[in-house]
């Protein structure tokens, strides 16, 4: 591994290693990019077929799809102040907007469980109808992820605790950081085109 470092860069890019592995993640970005146009295409030709059961209108709470989409945001915005934290190698900032981002995710996702079982309890499953089998995938991947980064995320407080902030525990919280703005924009998709054109 090399140890080059240029002390110029911001911290996560100090390591030609952290530099090689960011790049990679955005490739990673990359791929994931088409795994979620994949479902959104597939949820568009399904969304008509609803098979004579609920539609998006009949089941959508957009109240609390919009409390859900603060909370994301949110956690969005406080992701870049843990970047910032990082930056002026302040570890205890860096820990408390850390674990501020990660109530805000666990809220979505309590928010996002309440939601599924109240389309269940409307008789909205996966095998009612075309539209809500491809609904549910979408949801339940983008949900999946958001629970992927919430683990990720303590286990990168673990390390930090352990090895404090350097390049290399640098360039995996940006990392991170990356992915959970890369769930947010998927969101906006979501709310967007799912929930919104929906009820209009």
């Amino acid at each position: 591994m090399s140890m080059n470092t240029n002390s110029s860069l911001p911290i996560e890019y100090q390591s030609e290693q952290s530099r090689l592995n960011i790049l990679g993640f955005w490739i990673f970005i990359g791929a994931e990019i088409i795994l979620f146009a994949t479902l959104f295409a597939v949820y568009g030709v399904l969304k008509p077929r609803t098979a004579n059961g609920p539609s998006g209108a009949d089941i959508f709470v957009i109240k609390d799809v919009v409390v859900q989409t603060l909370l994301l945001l949110t956690s969005s915005f406080t992701a870049g102040l843990v970047i910032y934290e990082m930056r002026r190698n302040r570890l205890k900032g860096l820990i408390l907007w850390a674990v501020i981002t990660l109530l805000l995710g666990g809220g979505f996702l309590y928010m996002e469980i309440n939601e599924f079982i109240h389309y269940v309890h409307s008789g909205a499953t996966m095998q009612t109808s075309a539209f809500l089998s491809s609904l549910f995938v979408l949801l339940g991947t983008h949900g999946a992820h958001v629970t992927l980064g919430i683990g990720w995320a303590i286990l990168l407080m673990m390390q930090l605790a352990k090895r404090k902030i350097t390049p290399v525990t640098a360039g995996k919280v940006h990392i991170w950081a990356l992915y959970w703005h890369f769930l947010d924009v998927i969101w906006i998709f979501i709310f967007t085109f799912v929930y919104l054109a929906g009820v209009l």
